[in-house]
């Protein structure tokens, strides 16, 4: 045996050594403090779990050995698959059932006195697992459970001497907290380490998560649990009496269709459902694993899917979007809390229900969907993806059905007509051809003011400095100790481009839609026209921040281009969609500028900075793209916002054409208490299309209350909205987010 391979042994057997002592010594602290003898086989289990030496198969992270030792096959770790078969094999339970039997779903796990041997402590605000910590862990847990739980499912909770509630020494003051679910998640074959855990008085102990009540599932359960005991607690004289007031179902279930699956049609049907009517929810898009797939064509090799893109598809345009949660429509009004309650129960992170800016991303609401239309199945209602609604079937001014076709087929002779007792039309603002059936069909449509401009990105460091300045460099892509940076401006500016103080007295001009970390994606709908938009995921680790900056448009707007009618605003975004398509050149590729020079055009510029967009740009003249007032009225505002947000206007910062599709540009009359439409019985305008929401969240409510006001017009109950969720908030079509 050569003098280097006795060397390094000798170096790891003194590791071993060391590593055997250290767990000694924190098992004899165990057994003190619990006040166990030599008899006491609980303690003894914990001090021999604890005084197991790490051998070179379970080598705690971050001990390196020498670099000539020798690798041996046999050391690795058991498999989690094969110990699934197995346990599958006997028991007959599904994996899935197996390991949610582990335990630690749902639970937090608390890991303390770890902190003794670690030289270096972490700071103040540190969350992060650092290698001595994570070494530290990997040697109490025994093992192969480090392997599982990825730093990721660790944080470090820093507890005030004297007020732990586990020991006053120095060796529990910092913890570390485990997050059960998100540790399974990570590496959810291999479930022997998590398997093998139990609990030890005074270093590891572990807390069940509490479920969120409050959602819009518990609260109608709860609703009419409480109306059956109020029956049943009443004489038998009365009780015929309370249940004709209060009943929750007919004699024959009414068949309700609701058109759209974005975020209204999907409350509108859940509440339909649990209501007890006969829901079916038709989407002209695909799920979103398929509609993942065709933006993934769409991105790669530039194939747009007319009916499945960023716009059409499971979850709406802000599926693929940045997925934010505010709103202004009553941050804790109850449809809101009840809203982000109901996204929390089909698993969004509780933490939308704290911060100040929720926030989702994409990558969480695609299993956020799909968990919602399971439910939504087992409720018995029928999806039907891949389907157009074409016309609406009209009999004696009421609407009696529709008339469907098959979006994947180009033939004629696909159309179906279905029958229904009400339309719940929830489709999004880019359904085009839906307002121009509806205005076929003489139902009443009113031009609605919406906001166009250009998308302007930076990248993401530049806007942390002017945010955070000194503190810029704490922001690690979205893993650091504060956000990564964002933004939101706002000013008004008259015909004069000064600051005109007030919405009467000029233009609105404000920032759109921010996507901090995100990137520029494509959101046309036809291959003639170019739109964008901009969506970020759920850490917002990209190396771009990417806002749109729009101005207000009207009527007035409208008619200068010889534009009119209630359609009118949809043939002003499609006018200059195709003049940024003309000006890219086509193939979906992006006119850009370096930036609006204030007071001065700037000249083309061929050299511009690198794009999150990934379809292409080409260097363009923007600013000769929109008429004169509102491309001066971009100019002004970026000067303002310059001046509130120092270094905005920058030589890295890229402005993108054009951001047309703001809001709907029509508004479909209703009435405010059955949210039927003025025009035609039986059908049911609801959401961002029909000009009643802006955003996510206000879509979502607007969706629940119209849910059980269509609910409480075909005779499902006859009790109170507001007995169940308050009053509603009024004009949510016209609040932005």
């Amino acid at each position: 045996m050569s003098a280097d391979r006795r060397a390094a042994e000798r170096r790891v057997q003194q590791r071993q050594t060391a590593a055997r002592r250290g767990g000694s010594r924190r098992a004899e602290r165990l057994r003190r403090d619990n006040g166990s003898d030599r008899h006491d086989e609980p303690a003894r289990r914990d001090a021999n779990e604890l005084t197991a030496a790490p051998t070179a198969r379970y080598r705690p992270v971050g001990c390196a050995i020498s670099t000539k030792s020798r690798r041996r096959g046999g050391g690795t770790y058991e498999s989690g698959t094969r110990l699934l078969k197995l346990r599958h094999k006997t028991s007959g339970k599904d994996p899935l059932e197996i390991i949610n039997e582990i335990g630690m779903c749902g639970t937090t796990w608390i890991i303390s006195g770890l902190v003794k041997c670690v030289s270096k402590r972490p700071a103040q605000f540190d969350v992060m697992v650092s290698e001595s910590i994570g070494s530290e862990i990997h040697m109490a847990l025994g093992g192969p459970i480090c392997i599982i739980l990825i730093s990721r499912a660790f944080a470090v909770i820093q507890r005030p001497f004297g007020l732990s509630f586990l020991c006053l020494t120095e060796d529990f003051w910092h913890v570390r907290e485990m997050d059960g679910q998100l540790a399974l998640s990570s590496r959810p074959r291999a479930y022997r380490g998590p398997s093998r855990l139990s609990p030890g008085l005074g270093w590891l102990e572990v807390f069940r998560c509490e479920e969120v009540s409050g959602d819009l599932i518990s609260i109608i359960h709860d609703f009419k649990r409480e109306v059956v005991n109020h029956i049943e607690a009443r004489p038998s004289q009365q009780k015929s009496h309370l249940k004709e007031s209060f009943k929750f179902t007919s004699t024959k279930k009414p068949k309700i269709a609701v058109v759209g699956s974005g975020p209204s049609g999907l409350f509108a049907s859940l509440v339909l459902a649990e209501l007890g009517a006969e829901v079916t929810l038709i989407e002209r898009g695909q799920p979103v694993e398929k509609r993942g797939r065709d933006i993934g064509a769409l991105v790669v090799r530039r194939m747009l899917q007319l009916e499945s893109n960023f716009c059409f598809g499971e979850g709406g345009a802000g599926t693929w979007s940045d997925g934010k949660l505010v709103t202004r429509i009553g941050r804790n009004s109850d449809g809101v809390v009840a809203v982000l309650k109901t996204l929390v129960h089909f698993g969004a992170p509780r933490n939308i229900l704290v911060d100040g800016k929720p926030h989702l991303g994409t990558d969480r609401l695609v299993p956020l969907l799909r968990n919602f239309r399971q439910h939504l199945q087992g409720l018995g209602v029928t999806i039907r993806f891949g389907t157009r609604v074409d016309d609406l079937l009209v009999e004696n001014a009421k609407v009696v059905g529709v008339k469907v076709s098959d979006t994947e087929s180009d033939l004629l002779l696909d159309n179906q007509k279905l029958g229904f007792d009400a339309i719940v039309l929830a489709v999004g603002h880019s359904a085009r051809d839906v307002y121009q059936m509806l205005h076929s069909n003489n139902v009443e449509l009113v031009p609605k003011d919406f906001s166009v401009g250009l998308r302007i990105e930076h990248p993401q460091e530049l806007i942390n400095r002017i945010q955070y300045s000194t503190l810029a460099n704490e922001v690690c892509k979205g893993r650091g100790k504060v956000p990564v940076a964002d933004y939101k401006v706002v000013k008004y500016v008259d015909e004069e481009g000064t600051d005109a103080n007030s919405r009467e007295n000029g233009r609105s001009c404000y920032s759109f839609c921010m996507c901090p970390g995100g990137q520029v994606v494509l959101t046309s709908t036809n291959p003639s026209e170019l739109c964008i938009n901009g969506m970020s995921f759920s850490r917002r680790a990209s190396r771009w921040a990417n806002a749109a900056l729009v101005v207000t448009i009207s009527w007035k707007d409208f008619d200068s281009l010889g534009f009119h009618g209630p359609l009118a605003g949809i043939e002003f975004q499609r006018e200059f969609e195709r003049r940024a398509a003309l000006m890219g050149g086509g193939n979906f590729v992006v006119p850009v500028q370096k930036h609006l020079i204030i007071y001065s055009i700037l000249a083309l510029v061929v050299d511009v900075p690198p794009s999150s967009y990934r379809l292409g740009v080409k260097s363009a003249e923007l600013h000769d793209l929109y008429p004169n007032h509102i491309t001066e009225a971009l100019q002004n505002s970026i000067s303002m916002f310059d001046r509130e947000l120092p270094g905005f206007i920058s030589e890295e910062a890229l402005l993108h054409g054009v951001e047309t599709r703001t809001s709907a540009p029509v508004q479909i009359p209703r009435n405010t208490d059955t949210y039927e439409s003025t025009s035609l019985e039986g059908l049911y305008p609801i959401g961002e299309g029909a000009g009643y929401a802006g955003g996510i969240v206000s879509a979502a409510v607007d969706g629940l209350y119209a849910g059980f006001a269509v609910a409480k017009n075909l005779n499902l109950y006859t009790g109170s909205i507001e007995s169940i969720l308050g009053k509603p908030m009024k004009n949510t079509g016209f609040v932005k987010y």
